[in-house]
């Protein structure tokens, strides 16, 4: 056989000379019915869901998926009102004019807020009490006056009221202030509370500005006062002048309020003290006009319409240093610090007179001849004085002689209103 009949009856036919089969018949083909317009247009039908598994159909399943929702929910939630709260708590407030604010002690924290808000300081008493709350400020809150500018945020509300940075007021107490003097000025204040035990001694109190703030008693203001004088009187006396004449710290007191009372001048209280220690060095009589007025009228004081009278000069008090020895029984005023440290450290001089010099200050002098000149001249001074004032149609009032006098061998009668 050829090599042509060979291919012919075998070539590319695996397994020799089998006949490939036929190839499977096609599905019929479904038949597609002709739609009418109308038909084509409307929606199929959707393919069914797919049926859900049991697992997902548990109840556990569902319960869980419903908690995890509800956290979600929860802290989304949660997260927006801290982030607004907290914006809103540091934002600027609704206050719009400088405001003052009174937090009564023991006042808590839903009083404190209800207070803020009623007075325009904060826009919300649940935001700041929480804010509060949630910086664990709420035990530490401070009763006092506070002031609040405008725009304050609550942020800044908590930080005041946590730092008790309250407002402070002043109280002065002006040297040479009898006890008394004192005591009735505390009880006019009103922003002090409480009423005052009794008028402490006199010479006990120190002259100066006194902070506080708003409810403050007024039996601790004067305590205060007490303390500080005690204080401040002892370290001066520590440093006296060791010739002083003077061995006892109530003399000390005593004489530094009469150089009180004598001159308003810081700059002449040295030599007014000289003078008067000069004077007991001498034994020679103090004849203070302070001293005589203390005498007649206490701690309430001379009226301003009151001269003092040659009489009075005679009067026989315990505090008359015109006619009693040495120093009164008690101070007769309440010195302030320069008055006390006079006292303790006088001028070096050996002057024993002073009289006013019609602008204030004083005159002074070593001798009496020298001192009589002295009060001549201040005498043409104040009639000059009174004669201007009567031509300019007014009413000359007599001007005390607050000075050391002196005529002939003891010091002599001030320039005292006849009686």
């Amino acid at each position: 056989m050829s090599e042509d009949s060979d291919r012919e009856d075998g070539a590319g036919i695996p397994g020799g000379g089998e006949q490939p089969s036929a190839p499977a018949p096609e599905a019929p083909r479904r038949r597609i019915s002709p739609k009418s317009p109308r038909q084509a247009i409307q929606p199929e039908r959707a393919p069914p869901m797919p049926a859900r598994s049991k697992r997902a159909r548990h109840p556990l399943v569902v319960v869980l998926n419903f908690f995890l929702m509800a956290f979600v929910v929860v802290v989304l939630g949660v997260g927006a009102a801290l982030y607004f709260g907290k914006s809103r708590f540091v934002a600027p407030g609704p206050l719009a004019e400088t405001t003052n604010v009174l937090v009564a002690r023991g006042a808590d924290l839903p009083s404190i807020a209800q207070l803020l808000k009623r007075q325009n300081v904060i826009d919300s008493e649940l935001l700041f009490s929480a804010a509060v709350r949630a910086y664990k400020q709420e035990g530490r809150l401070k009763a006092g006056e506070y002031e609040f500018k405008p725009g304050v945020s609550m942020r800044e509300v908590m930080d005041t009221l946590v730092s008790g940075r309250s407002i402070l007021h002043s109280f002065t107490v002006a040297e040479g202030l009898t006890s008394l003097q004192v005591v009735d000025r505390l009880r006019a204040n009103d922003i002090l509370v409480g009423d005052i035990d009794e008028v402490p001694p006199e010479g006990s109190l120190l002259p100066e500005t006194y902070k506080f703030t708003r409810g403050t008693t007024r039996q601790e203001l004067l305590n205060r006062m007490k303390r500080d004088h005690e204080k401040a009187a002892k370290e001066i006396w520590a440093r006296r002048s060791p010739d002083l004449p003077i061995d006892n710290f109530r003399d000390f007191i005593t004489l530094a309020s009469i150089v009180e009372k004598e001159t308003g001048r810081a700059d002449e209280r040295p030599r007014v003290a000289a003078v008067f220690i000069n004077r007991l060095k001498k034994n020679m009589r103090l004849q203070s006009d302070p001293t005589i007025i203390y005498g007649l009228f206490g701690g309430k004081g001379k009226p301003a319409d009151r001269p003092i009278l040659k009489s009075d000069l005679t009067r026989e008090t315990p505090y008359n240093t015109y006619t009693v020895a040495g120093l009164p029984p008690t101070p007769i005023a309440n010195p302030g610090r320069e008055a006390m440290e006079a006292v303790a450290n006088p001028s070096r001089t050996d002057e024993l007179y002073f009289v006013a010099d019609g602008t204030g200050g004083h005159v002074f002098a070593s001798s009496l001849d020298e001192h009589n000149r002295n009060v001549a001249r201040w005498r043409k001074i104040e009639e000059a004085r009174q004669a201007a004032i009567e031509a300019a149609g007014g009413k000359a009032a007599p001007v005390d002689q607050i000075a050391v006098d002196g005529v002939g061998d003891q010091p002599g009668v001030p320039a005292a209103k006849p009686d």
